[in-house]
């Protein structure tokens, strides 16, 4: 039985997996068309163009924050409170797809704020959720 919080869970793990299927898709393309040595490669792409250090950070916040909101809704979900998440779960799951997708676009100074309110709403409702989980559990 799926619920909007399992939905998203998946999802963000799902979106995580794309963007590191799309870094090391980019990568093994300039290995093997040797454009860069296979251990040139760092973890922050410094050595490489402007879109793929964006690629590794978008990436590396989505790994950073997957423990976090991803902790919350499993913890929700094994204690059978996953209608606390469910109505805000598509909303947190478009906020991360939405940060990620500016990070990719650009580092303008409107780009980086519209990225920073989309994180800002994430971490609106991951605090939400942690208490009203804490409120039922309690």
């Amino acid at each position: 039985m799926s619920s909007p919080t399992i939905i998203t869970l998946v999802g963000f793990i799902a979106w995580s997996l794309l963007l590191l299927v799309l870094m090391e898709s980019i990568r093994s393309k300039m290995v093997l068309t040797k454009e860069i040595a296979p251990n040139e490669f760092n973890p922050q792409n410094s050595n490489l163009s402007p879109f793929m250090q964006r690629l590794a950070r978008a990436h590396a916040n989505c790994v950073e924050g997957l423990p976090i909101f991803g902790g919350i809704m499993i913890a929700a979900i094994i204690t059978s409170n996953a209608n606390v998440t469910d109505q805000l779960a598509y909303i947190f799951l478009a906020a991360r797809i939405a940060q990620s997708l500016l990070h990719l676009a650009s580092l303008s100074p409107v780009a980086v704020t519209m990225r920073f309110g989309a994180f800002a709403v994430q971490m609106g409702i991951g605090v939400y959720w942690c208490y009203k989980l804490l409120e039922v559990l309690v």
